[in-house]
């Protein structure tokens, strides 16, 4: 029989606190290590590290273990520099990670990271790449922590940025997305600003108030794409587990909580989400309720939806100023030529 004592500890698969609790070591000693994996990517721990012996160090090694994703692919955006990243993690089916450049500003270049949490998705939302697969695992924390760890040791610039919106419904492998969302956030971690880590659901009601109860401090973005209920369960059927108004009870309690803006993404499809009716039933289910609209377009490599033309999506926003009366903005949605883009991730 194996003593709890004897597991072997995964380095980015915990926090430093967890860390320090788990290997009895001094939560200093933990902050160190963890800044040596995470920031200067070691391959394992330290054989020698100034005023810690050479005997605590063994014993580290023996009981932990720094893991690594393996890297299959990688392919960059002639067009607008976006790069993909194809993984193989602790399992056998590979999935992706894309590095988002934010170049813009000369005194400030940075990249934003969108992460995967699953291989796959169980939520089968028609005009998702990976929702066509199904679901196959979740990932591990230290699988999803190694994506930013791998693509930040890549990058010219720093990472300031993490979006949960790869493959996979967040919410469906909470726990270790919050601890991987920790992770980046740590001083000796990334120090990621938790407002710049966001956490994207389909709408998982039990996932969103378990969010609020605990007060998580990162960003929640919930995607909506219809609200008109008939409409929405046949784009996304999760509708069919929790309607509209339970999703929406969830979100005002959200706001509630925090105080701010909740931010709804609308995955626009030409000639099905578009209208001006479109735009008064969103006004209607959001009354009241202090938000903001993510506006993207839809990627569907199938061909069977189609983004909007630039004359449907300027009258829409028309009749969104005329009905919502809140702030919506256009996402763009890089990297759709090497098959990044939003909704495109299938572990190709």
């Amino acid at each position: 029989m194996v003593s709890v004592t004897s597991v072997i500890k995964f380095f980015k698969d915990l926090t430093s606190d967890e860390l320090s609790q788990q290997l009895s070591i001094p939560v200093r000693l933990a902050r160190r290590l963890q800044s040596l994996v995470m920031r200067k990517g070691v391959a394992e721990l330290p054989h020698e590290l100034p005023e810690v012996s050479p005997k605590v160090l063994a014993k580290l090694r023996e009981e932990s273990q720094v893991p690594h994703l393996t890297l299959l692919e990688k392919v960059i955006s002639p067009r607008d520099g976006f790069a993909k990243y194809l993984f193989r993690g602790q399992g056998d089916e590979p999935f992706e990670t894309v590095q988002i450049p934010l170049l813009h500003r000369e005194d400030d270049p940075k990249y934003v990271i969108c992460v995967s949490s699953q291989v796959g998705c169980a939520l089968a939302c028609a005009f998702c790449a990976t929702g066509r697969m199904g679901f196959r695992r979740n990932l591990e924390t230290w699988e999803i922590v190694d994506q930013v760890v791998k693509v930040q040791a890549d990058s010219e610039h720093p990472v300031r940025g993490v979006v949960f919106m790869g493959m996979g419904e967040p919410l469906l492998n909470y726990d270790r997305v919050m601890r991987a969302a920790a992770i980046f956030s740590e001083p000796c971690g990334f120090a990621i600003a938790s407002k710049s880590i966001s956490i994207s659901t389909a709408g998982v009601v039990p996932g969103i108030r378990r969010f609020t109860a605990e007060r998580q401090p990162y960003r929640l973005v919930v995607s909506l794409t219809s609200a008109d209920p008939d409409k929405r369960r046949e784009l996304m059927p999760i509708e069919n587990t929790y309607p509209l108004p339970e999703l929406m009870a969830a979100v005002r309690e959200h706001q509630a909580a925090t105080g701010t803006r909740i931010m709804l993404a609308w995955t626009a499809i030409a000639g099905i989400n578009t209208s001006a009716d479109d735009a008064r039933q969103l006004a209607e289910l959001t009354a009241g309720l202090p938000m903001k609209l993510d506006l993207i377009d839809v990627n569907d490599s199938t061909g069977q939806f189609q983004p909007p033309s630039e004359s449907e999506l300027a009258t829409f926003r028309d009749s969104l100023r005329q009905h919502l009366a809140m702030p919506v903005v256009r996402r763009y949605s890089g990297g759709q030529d090497i098959q990044g883009g939003c909704g495109m991730l299938a572990g190709k």
